[in-house]
């Protein structure tokens, strides 16, 4: 239940937690932040984290664990075969989701290896509600494709819309027939749908999809990595949800999908990656790609520490205090920023407060990157690193065009238990000052540009000088401030 404050104007969300450990932060003068994203080639991925004052690029394993998983670290059992801390993973798994068979791996792009490994190859076609990066790298590397298949309301920047992630499921079962079920490798439900601002997919529209997919005679796979955050919009939103326990959505999901994998630097808090079914046949399909990729089959890439903290952090994640936090804080920021008149993404979804750069300077073109170079001025404006999630997240057209996002978002992700409420504060304090010096912002082009994956460290520089215009109307606004 939410926490009411007697005077309605202190109204904020209230953490059901206390900090027993800190790590020294340092803000940078703006001339140095200047210099610092320009050094990085305008990248906020190439930025050193002591320039950094809120590390907002990412929630993925950068979360603060809980004194239980720090505890649980210390049992961890150092053994390459047989381990009791592979068997302890084991039974979270089974306590959580109800499933078996189980192979560990050492992060979420790795379970999006194997996938791709054991399922795709030249003519196979995944299906999904939206594409993130590295799961699409993974299956167009083999010759496969991936297809989109969000509902249209999914797009709409700002709606009341509760789950905006949802699978358009009259497409769903159009492309399946015109595609013929054998050459479907998957249907990819991403429960958070990352790159169109981490909106919710609702338990029905789930159910849905598996329904189609096994009268189709195809394969349902679900990416849980974003799902406490799912689960806590589904509580929250889904009348369905509202009084079921976490737990039971959890193992109904994992009653309808064949395959669940999630990355523990997001579901859990802490690091790692499993692959999960309650049919053994999937997991034998893939389980040889284990040892040939990962490690062992009771490790897969992961320390047995990390292991003992993921299997105490899925635990915790029944519990709707530990996940409501994230949702709650992204909320706040949202509606902080909404109330400035900045353009955010609306409802506010899991992960992070998502800036829509599209909206934000609506004159730049696709092609000198709004996103990037909005993100690269809330750096210098503040110390803030985003990340951005538009056009340099795509990968180019086989021809070499480019591929054009369909929405332009900077992501401030929010951290479980990380910031202070004075630091959101701060945040949108210094987006609502950009926004109002917006049309200082300009574009920026590429000087190194990857094949693949050319968002994580590609270099680009300014197009002009209008970050040290930027510069300098910080200094007039706030003088020796930083």
């Amino acid at each position: 239940m939410s926490v009411k404050f007697y005077q309605s104007e202190n109204q904020v969300p209230l953490e059901m937690h206390k900090v027993r450990m800190v790590q020294k932060l340092s803000l940078l003068p703006v001339d140095e932040r200047l210099k610092k994203i320009q050094e990085a080639g305008n990248n906020t991925f190439l930025l050193q984290n002591r320039d950094v004052y809120m590390d907002m690029l990412t929630d993925s394993g950068v979360n603060a664990m809980s004194d239980n998983q720090f505890a649980a670290s210390m049992m961890a059992d150092d053994s390459y075969a047989g381990s009791e801390t592979f068997l302890r993973v084991k039974k979270a798994i089974k306590d959580v989701f109800g499933c078996d068979n189980v192979l560990p791996a050492h992060q979420g792009r790795a379970c999006e290896n194997i996938l791709a490994e054991a399922y795709c190859g030249p003519g196979k076609v995944a299906l999904m509600n939206f594409h993130f990066t590295t799961t699409k790298a993974h299956i167009t590397r083999l010759g496969a494709t991936v297809e989109e298949l969000v509902d249209p309301k999914g797009l709409i920047p700002q709606s009341n819309d509760s789950f905006k992630g949802d699978f358009n499921l009259g497409n769903l079962r159009e492309r399946i027939a015109e595609i013929g079920a054998e050459n479907v490798a998957f249907v990819r439900v991403e429960a958070g749908t990352n790159l169109i601002g981490g909106q919710p997919v609702s338990l029905e529209n789930m159910l849905a999809v598996t329904d189609i997919c096994h009268e189709a005679g195809v394969k349902s796979v679900l990416d849980a990595s974003l799902l406490q955050d799912n689960i806590y919009f589904m509580k929250t939103r889904e009348a369905r949800c509202k009084y079921m326990e976490v737990g039971d959505i959890y193992r109904l999901l994992a009653d309808h999908f064949d395959i669940i994998y999630f990355s523990a630097r997001k579901l859990s808090f802490s690091k790692g990656g499993i692959i999960c079914s309650k049919d053994a046949k999937y997991c034998k399909e893939m389980m040889t790609f284990v040892p040939l990729y990962e490690g062992f089959l009771t490790y897969g890439g992961m320390d047995v520490r990390t292991m003992e903290s993921l299997a105490v952090g899925l635990y915790e994640s029944l519990d709707m205090e530990y996940i409501s936090q994230g949702p709650q804080f992204i909320n706040y920021l949202c509606k902080e920023l909404d109330d400035y008149g900045v353009p955010v993404i609306l409802p506010p979804g899991g992960l992070g407060c998502h800036l829509n750069a599209g909206a934000f300077v609506p004159d730049l073109p696709h092609n000198q990157y709004p996103a990037a170079a909005v993100g690269c001025a809330l750096y210098i404006a503040g110390g803030i690193r985003g990340m951005e999630r538009g056009t340099v997240s795509e990968q180019r057209e086989p021809d070499g065009t480019e591929r054009y996002a369909e929405l332009e978002l900077l992501r401030m992700a929010v951290p479980r238990r990380v910031f202070t409420l004075s630091q959101i504060k701060y945040c949108a304090d210094r987006v609502k000052w950009l926004w109002d010096n917006r049309k200082l912002i300009g574009g920026l082009e590429w000087t190194e540009e990857p094949e693949v994956l050319r968002f994580f460290f590609g270099r680009m520089k300014e197009k002009g000088y209008w970050q040290e215009k930027l510069t300098d109307k910080f200094r007039k606004d706030f003088g020796d401030s930083l």
